[in-house]
Formats: C-alpha cells, structure tokens, sequence
C-alpha cells in the first residue's frame, strides 16, 4: 500500500474540507476511519494501522492549526465510542469511560489517535460540528442534529469512501420567523 498517497490524500481533503465548511475554534471534529476499507478489504477484516496513522498524520496537524478538537470514533466492538484529549472532554463536560482502543477492539485510527494525544481518554457520546466518515463507520449518530452534506473533490481516501458532514443549527418557526 503507498502510506505517502493515503497521507497527500487526507491532508488535501481536510483542507478543502476547511475551506468549504470553515468551523469555530475549539469545535469538535470527527472522524470514523476504517482501515481496512482503505486498504481495499472490507471493514473490520484488514486493519491496518499504517493506514490510519497516514490519515492520522495528514489531519491532526491541520486541526490543531485551526484549533479544532479531534474526536476518533472507535469501531463497533467498543460501541462506536470516541477517544478525545482530556482537555476537549472537559471543555465539552464528556463522562470518560475506561476502555483503551486496540486496532482489533476500537480500530486503527482510534489506537494511533490514543498514542498520539498527550492525556486521551475514552467517551460514550458527544455532538460534533462537523466530521468525515472513511470507509462505512457510521459518524452520524456523533453529530449535532442538522447535519448538511459537504461535496470535496476527491469521493475516496485509498479504497475507502469518504462522505463529509458539516452541522447548522435547526429552523424553526414557520412562515413569520426569520433566519440569519
């Protein structure tokens, strides 16, 4: 597998990704990363933490760049939860569970995010602004209601599909209300 492809890849995308669907400093971002789909097998049969450490270093940079907090889904086998920076968890006021991911319990991304924060910890459920789904991990239960396709001009990272979702707040009112 060419790990410099997957990492120009990813880093192209979450550029662009900014500059289609800007976010606020100190949001919460995230990202469900199957490996195994972008190494061309189906999820959860071919982890592979190379992969997910080439997206991992293609996206983490540019998020802390804008100031924008990532959030790893896990796999599945842990209930789709997500590992964070403690930092971002309490801003947020998260609940840490204890559970440390393993590339074949929380999937690759998750494991190579947990090595690479500085204090991470685990949580059950939080509502992200925004976020990327690589490979069929089902993002959508972690994002804030109204959640709006955001279209990049790649559809794949490796063999993995990638589909992007930014958040608005919800309309509400009917015909007298007015919106921004």
């Amino acid at each position: 597998m060419e790990y410099d492809g997957i990492f120009r890849q990813a880093q192209a995308l979450i550029r662009e990704f900014l500059e289609k669907a800007p976010q606020k400093e100190g949001s919460l971002f995230v990202i469900g990363c199957s490996s195994s789909e972008i190494a061309g097998e189906t999820i959860g049969k071919g982890s592979d933490l190379n992969a997910a450490q080439a997206v991992l270093d293609a996206v983490l940079p540019v998020l802390r760049e804008h100031k924008i907090f990532l959030a790893a889904q896990c796999c599945e086998h842990l209930n789709r939860a997500l590992i964070l920076e403690r930092a971002a968890a309490e801003k947020f006021g998260l609940e840490p569970v204890m559970v440390v991911p393993q590339p074949k319990a929380g999937g690759s991304f998750a494991t190579a995010f947990w090595h690479a924060c500085a204090d991470p910890v685990a949580v059950e459920y939080i509502r992200a602004s925004a976020g990327w789904d690589i490979g069929g991990t089902l993002i959508g239960m972690h994002l804030k209601d109204v959640a709006v396709p955001v279209r990049l001009s790649q559809k794949t990272i490796g063999q993995a599909t990638l589909l992007c979702a930014k958040t608005r707040p919800k309309y509400i009112g009917g015909e007298r209300a007015r919106y921004e």
